[in-house]
């Protein structure tokens, strides 16, 4: 079909067209003016999510998070909520909502849910576009009813927000002040079992005695290894004095009296020598003088076991302090690790007092935390507009209702006329003569209307011609 055709078809049968859009047009404009008028009130609320959370210190997710405005979407649009508009509006409460409630579910169903299932389905929520800014919008045939609901949504929704956030937060602080009364009395236990192990064992500070006691055991091992040498140093000199002569001794070489003696002795001796070889060996004073030089030699020899065994006398003494170290020495040895002992018990009842102390730390960090946000009265939701009753009705909408008519209508009215056409179809013009008829074209006469204004100029040029030629003639013969 071309456009020529098409144009042919709308002027021969406009009437038909006229006939089935203009019902319509009528029909939408009239039912859009009696319809009942529905007014729709907003207010908008602000999810903040750029802030830290002040109780805990948490950052949340910065930037636009759909799925945290979707979670806020949902929850307005939730039957607690819907359920807590209907409380604080105290709707169950109005004697003619209750009788339609009765002749509507009999009873059966909860009035509070009734309710909130019937204000839900007036109830709008969309988000902004790229931003966390809420659009809470309420229908209603009372501008002031339908401002009303959307304000007690909003509110339903910061209230409802808070509980939901102070809620767990007060079970968690139920929880961790039980947790904290069973870790205080874990920790008293512990430390009852560290005093008394500490008193048991007599143990003021472990560390500092324990250092006392090392020292002393560090002292007592030092005599004990110089008196070991010097015993050993003893021996050494005694077994030299009974082998090899006391008399080459450092202690006999090195005494004074002996030295002395020794000295006398040489006098003596070159004395009597010097006697002998004067006098003769039987002359009273060489006898005198041999005499005086073997008691001379008596008591030098009597000195020289003297020293002697004073050696022995010291090694003994040195042998007997040495062992009495030793024994000092095994004894502090065994009184350490037996404190290293009651160190090692006692520093594991002091961990169990100090794992005791940080659990019961972190319980009561935590404790004073959820207290506290159970406390809290403000969240991250704010209002950002209340509700005002609107002037001008939100439906229904006659322009946009009367477009929509007209297009529709103006559709429907082409199709009607377009298949009227197809189920009766005529000759219209030169190209549904040639779909019809497959022959060559030799002519085309023109219709009625067109001959009609054909002869009828005809007819009038020759009537102008013929008038025109008698004016000549008139012309010709005046002249």
């Amino acid at each position: 079909m071309t456009f020529v055709q098409f144009i042919a078809i709308l002027r021969a049968r406009y009437k038909l067209a006229l006939a089935v859009f203009l019902p319509i047009v009528l029909v939408v404009v009239i039912a859009s003016l009696l319809w009942p008028k529905t007014y729709t009130a907003t207010s908008t609320v602000m999810v903040d999510l750029g802030k830290p959370d002040p109780l805990s210190a948490a950052l949340y997710n910065g930037g636009f998070n759909p799925s945290l405005v979707a979670t806020q979407i949902d929850v307005i649009q939730s039957d607690r909520v819907a359920m807590r508009v209907v409380r604080n509006l105290k709707l169950a409460e109005n004697e003619q909502l209750r009788s339609q409630w009765r002749e509507t579910t009999r009873g059966e169903v909860p009035m509070e849910q009734w309710l909130g299932d019937l204000l839900q389905r007036n109830l709008d929520v969309k988000p902004s576009r790229e931003s966390s800014v809420i659009n809470v919008s309420f229908k209603a045939a009372d501008p002031r009813f339908a401002a009303a609901l959307a304000n007690a949504f909003v509110q339903a929704y910061l209230d409802t927000n808070l509980e939901l956030r102070v809620d767990p937060a007060r079970q968690y602080s139920s929880f961790f002040d039980q947790r904290a009364k069973e870790a205080r009395e874990t920790l008293e236990k512990a430390q009852g079992r560290l005093s008394e192990f500490q008193k048991e064992k007599g143990i003021i500070a472990t560390d500092e005695r324990l250092d006392v006691e090392n020292a002393r055991l560090n002292e007592l091992s030092s005599q004990y290894v110089a008196l070991q040498s010097l015993a050993s140093d003893s021996v050494s000199r005694q077994t030299a004095a009974r082998n090899s002569g006391a008399d080459r001794m450092q202690e006999v070489l090195s005494n004074p009296l002996i030295a002395g003696l020794k000295a006398d002795q040489a006098r003596l001796e070159a004395k009597l020598q010097e006697l002998t070889s004067k006098l003769g060996e039987r002359n009273p004073q060489v006898v005198e003088a041999r005499a005086n030089l073997a008691e001379l030699k008596t008591r030098i020899e009597t000195e020289i076991a003297k020293v002697a065994s004073s050696l022995g006398i010291s090694n003994n003494i040195n042998q007997q302090r040495a062992g009495e170290i030793k024994a000092q020495l095994e004894a502090q040895r065994n009184k350490v690790l037996q404190m290293k002992a009651v160190r090692d018990d006692g520093a594991v009842l002091l961990r169990d007092v100090e794992n005791a102390q940080r659990t019961y730390d972190v319980i009561m960090q935590r404790l004073n935390q959820s207290t506290m946000e159970s406390l809290a009265t403000q969240s991250n939701m704010f209002v950002l507009s209340q509700a005002l009753a609107p002037i001008q009705p939100s439906s229904p909408r006659l322009f946009l209702n009367t477009f929509v008519a007209v297009f529709l209508g103006g559709l429907i009215a082409l199709a009607v006329v377009i298949g009227r056409e197809m189920a009766d179809r005529r000759v219209r013009s030169v190209e549904d003569v040639l779909v019809a008829v497959p022959v060559p074209l030799i002519g085309q006469l023109p219709s009625t209307k067109k001959r009609r204004r054909l002869f009828g100029g005809l007819a009038k040029n020759g009537m102008q011609q013929r008038l025109l030629g008698g004016q000549t003639l008139a012309t010709g013969k005046g002249a």
